[in-house]
């Protein structure tokens, strides 16, 4: 231990003295450590946030569709009879979030100040909201207990909410909906996801709503609304298989479709094209810093030839020699690459996403600087340095004693 601690210590003495140098060499390593966690780092987010957008219109991974449709004109009879059957199936499979959604817009006849008009609208059972990460900007979201509450409630865009003079939260909004029959409903809250035109109004419906006050006009021209599930991804594809045959048999005269609706292959080919096209451009920037580094190391063995034959002269062996060389290039990469991330970190943790997000866009969970990259950023520095000194710890090793104090 004394001989490995004295050689550590001669090596970071040797750091020090040619300090100047040796930061010079290891500009390199630094910014590539520092590019490589830190596009990590933003591709991490990038991915969230492509993640959450494709999650917000078609589900998180994994999550199944199923629709059913009659051979037959539609009756309310039969949205009736295929509402109670997707229900039942989810039931069977003990499946912790499910819940109905229109996949096609449906029609609300709104009776706004200005005038009456017909409102692209999307009916959905509580769990949506979680199921594909709806924003809620003021208000809130549907909860359990409003499928009880004695007038429809709804949850609606900006423009639904300015055509009736603004969203209060201590004051709800009230608006009726229907044409023959209106029924007066109750604006809960204010999405952006309400609509995918931001100037056209839009809303939510809960199912139960819209077929207790036949919100959505006449069954045989509205589409009805389909299974959706969110299961675990092993799972997905056995579910597939399982609910074609059970809902089928269950609908006998019926269309039915089961898929998987999610974005997950497209965003499994999203992550290996980040890794694989950080990790190259990272590997690259890591061989220009470690080639800076060997040269600076050769031109140090060089200038210390005749320091080196001194020592070995008074019993210092090859090994310590070897090591004591060798440790110039591990510590001083290590301690760039150790800044690099600290660097990475306070830039990453501390960047205003708000301030340079595209409008519109949104980031909902933040994920945390990656470990990972850390760690991957420290031992690669370790290892350029590593490999940077082991031709200059070589050639000192093999000068011979009487040459060296010659030269």
């Amino acid at each position: 231990m004394i001989g490995l601690l004295a050689a550590i210590s001669e090596a970071w003495s040797e750091i020090r003295v040619n300090r100047v140098r040796v930061v010079l060499s290891l500009v390199g390593v630094f910014l590539a450590v520092f590019a490589m966690t830190t596009i990590t780092a933003a591709g991490n987010m990038a991915r969230q946030m492509v993640g959450e957008s494709t999650e917000r219109s078609s589900g998180r991974p994994a999550t199944i569709r199923v629709d059913a449709y009659p051979v037959s004109a539609s009756t309310a009879e039969t949205l009736r009879t295929t509402q109670t059957a997707l229900r039942e199936a989810a039931t069977r499979h003990e499946t912790a979030w499910w819940g109905l959604a229109s996949q096609q817009g449906s029609q609300l006849t709104v009776r706004f100040p200005a005038g009456t008009q017909l409102v692209t609208a999307s009916t959905v059972d509580p769990s949506y909201g979680t199921m594909h990460r709806v924003i809620t900007e003021e208000g809130r979201w549907f909860a359990a207990s409003d499928t009880d509450a004695f007038a429809p409630r709804l949850v609606v865009n900006r423009a639904f909410a300015d055509q009736l003079g603004g969203f209060d939260p201590a004051n709800p909004l009230t608006v009726v909906l229907g044409g023959d029959t209106p029924v007066t409903a109750t604006v809960i809250g204010i999405s952006a996801s309400a609509s995918y035109d931001a100037a056209t109004p839009g809303a939510y419906v809960l199912n139960s709503d819209a077929q207790r006050w036949n919100l959505t006009g006449d069954p045989a021209s509205t589409a009805g609304p389909g299974l959706e599930m969110w299961v675990p991804d092993a799972d997905a594809e056995a579910l597939v298989a399982a609910l074609q045959s059970e809902v089928q048999a269950s609908l006998p005269g019926y269309s039915v479709s089961v898929w998987r609706q999610d974005a997950g292959a497209e965003l499994g080919i999203l992550d290996t094209v980040l890794a694989y096209g950080v990790r190259g451009v990272g590997v690259f920037a890591l061989l220009l810093g470690g080639i800076g580094v060997l040269n600076v190391g050769l031109v140090t063995v060089r200038q210390r030839i005749r320091e080196i034959g001194v020592r070995r002269s008074f019993g210092a062996t090859g090994g310590r020699v070897f090591f004591a060389v060798l440790f110039e290039s591990v510590a001083a990469t290590f301690v760039a690459g150790l800044l690099a991330v600290m660097l990475s970190i306070i830039l990453v943790s501390n960047f205003p996403l708000d301030a340079v997000l595209p409008a519109g866009v949104t980031l909902e969970d933040v994920p945390p600087f990656p470990v990972r990259a850390a760690v991957e950023g420290l031992v690669a520095a370790t290892l350029v340095g590593a490999l940077a000194g082991l031709v200059p710890a070589t050639m000192a090793v093999r000068a011979k004693v009487i040459d060296a104090i010659r030269y």
